[in-house]
Order: C-alpha cells, then sequence, then structure tokens
C-alpha cells in the first residue's frame, strides 16, 4: 500500500442501526455547520479539526502493544491516507483537534456569584439573592468571598463582579444585578462556554451509548403542539427548577469538596450538572383547530421522557 492509497476502512454499520447512527450525526453536525456559516469558519478548518480528532480518538483506542504499527492501525480505523495519519500525529498538539481541551475553571468572581445565588441563607423566602453588607462577619460579601477563595482579596472579586456588571455597590450593601453570568455572543467567554457545557453533555451521551451500563444522567422530557403563551409560561417554571438545582447541589458539593480536603483523599475527579431547555416550531405544522372535529378523533400526545 502507498501512501497516497487510502485504507479500507472498517464499514459503517448497516441496517437501522446504520441508519440511526447517521441520523444522529447529521443532528449533531447541522448546528455545528450553522454556528461555522454564521461567524466565517471555513469548512477546509473545520474538516482539519475533524480528521485530527478522528486521528486522537482512534490512537486512545490502540492498545499500549501498537508500537511502530500505531499509523497503520490509526489510518484503517480512521479510513485517512497513511500520509495524513503521519502528518496529523507529529503535528503540535493544539486546537480542538489535539484532544479534549481541559475545560476552563470558573473564575473566583463567577464562583461568588454562584455560591451567592445558590446558599438559601443568603437569599430571600423567594430565593432571590438579598444584599450583603460590605463588609463584617457573615453573612456579608467580605465573609462570602473569602468562603470561596483565600488567594484573592474581597475588594478584588467585588471590583471584578462590579466590572461583569453582575454586581453593584450602594452605600455599605453589595446587590447583584443578574440572575446569571452572561457572556457577550462573541466572546472567548461565549464559546469555552458553549464548548465545555455542550462538549460534557455529549460525551456524558456518547459513554453512555458505548457502555454496557450507561454511567452518566443524561436524561430529558419532550413534548410538542404547544403555542408560544405555553412556550413562555413553561419557560418559567424551567428557570425556577434551575434556581432549585442550584440550592440543591452547590451547598452539597462544596461540603463534599471539603470533605475530600480534610480526608486527604486524591482529587483527581469533575462534574458538571447542568439543565436545558429548547424550543422551536414543529417542523409539520399541524392545521389550526376545527371546531367541526369530533372530539373522540382528537389526540393527545402527552409530554414525553426519552430513555
Amino acid at each position: 500500500m502507498t501512501d497516497k492509497a487510502k485504507p479500507a476502512a472498517a464499514p459503517p454499520p448497516s441496517g437501522a442501526g446504520g441508519a440511526a447512527l447517521s441520523g444522529a450525526f447529521a443532528a449533531l453536525l447541522e448546528p455545528l455547520a450553522e454556528l461555522a456559516v454564521a461567524r466565517g469558519l471555513p469548512f477546509a478548518a473545520v474538516e482539519e479539526m475533524f480528521k485530527a480528532a478522528f486521528v486522537e480518538a482512534a490512537r486512545r483506542a490502540q492498545p499500549e502493544s501498537a508500537g511502530p504499527r500505531i499509523v497503520s492501525r490509526i489510518a484503517t480505523a480512521t479510513g485517512l491516507t497513511r500520509r495524513e495519519v503521519t502528518r496529523l500525529v507529529a503535528a503540535p498538539e493544539e486546537g480542538a483537534g489535539s484532544g479534549a481541551p481541559a475545560p476552563p475553571r470558573p473564575s473566583p468572581a463567577t464562583q461568588v456569584f454562584t455560591r451567592w445565588r445558590a446558599d438559601p441563607a443568603l437569599c430571600d423566602r423567594r430565593g432571590r439573592p438579598r444584599p450583603l453588607p460590605r463588609q463584617g462577619p457573615a453573612p456579608s460579601f467580605e465573609s462570602l468571598a473569602r468562603s470561596v477563595t483565600q488567594d484573592v482579596h474581597p475588594r478584588s472579586l467585588l471590583d471584578e463582579l462590579c466590572r461583569l456588571g453582575l454586581a453593584e455597590v450602594v452605600g455599605g450593601e453589595v446587590r447583584l444585578l443578574r440572575e446569571r453570568v452572561v457572556a457577550g455572543r462573541d466572546s472567548a467567554r461565549a464559546f469555552a462556554f458553549l464548548g465545555s457545557n455542550v462538549g460534557d453533555h455529549l460525551r456524558a451521551s456518547v459513554a453512555n451509548v458505548l457502555a454496557e451500563t450507561p454511567a452518566h444522567v443524561e436524561q430529558a422530557v419532550f413534548a410538542d403542539e404547544l403555542s408560544a403563551d405555553s412556550i413562555a409560561a413553561f419557560d418559567a417554571i424551567a428557570r425556577a427548577q434551575w434556581q432549585a438545582l442550584l440550592e440543591a447541589t452547590v451547598p452539597k458539593l462544596q461540603a463534599l469538596i471539603d470533605a475530600d480536603a480534610a480526608a486527604g483523599r486524591t482529587r483527581d475527579r469533575r462534574v458538571r450538572i447542568g439543565l436545558y431547555t429548547y424550543h422551536a416550531a414543529m417542523s409539520e405544522q399541524p392545521a389550526a383547530p376545527a371546531a367541526a372535529s369530533p372530539p373522540a378523533e382528537k389526540r393527545r400526545r402527552p409530554a414525553r421522557k426519552d430513555r
């Protein structure tokens, strides 16, 4: 086989399973293509990243004994030429194609914001963050900041929250101005959130599909035949559920972190918990309701849960 010859890759799954897999890939790639086109990322650049990702995935799938045969094995697994594989293996490890990048660690200011939003002791009866005295014993902004980090001065964290438009100082009190951290549409922070949140969600889904026993919680409820008014009403429900999730998980996660540190356990694991909603027009718009339609022929379509 010459370098220019394309190795025979394993054939894709056939039958219903293959069609379902192809359909899943099409659904995943469509929004990525939309983002690339909207922001001027050319196909050639995406193709290069995809090739590199294929090579890295195939490399990780090879046994340690592959040795000098690694290029041939990767070429066989991916369908790329040996020349392409050699180039990509030898390329500097950078960008999205060099393996999964480490997710960005939340900044101390973001951690202060999240804890303030989630700690019931810092919120009123309706779950809204209460204004905090700038200094003094708990509950105060100073004590909150020091509970998050001892490495950054509370004044610096306060200045950063104000710079981001997340908080303000009124007299001797600090008040939150937003319900969540909002990143600029095209900022590096917004794209980092996109990659980290959707990336981990996708990793959980793929790991569950490939494993005999799913290891991650990855579920969804979906429904159709809703009006725009109903969508708006449900949006409020979803936001309330997110606040409840914050209040339930953040203090417990912090308690687990503190317990691990106190016990001297190896702390090399990370976790991400999320909630999302998405709404759009149905692909097939139902006809306007007809008063003459017999009630017995009207089928109710309940909300459904995947898996």
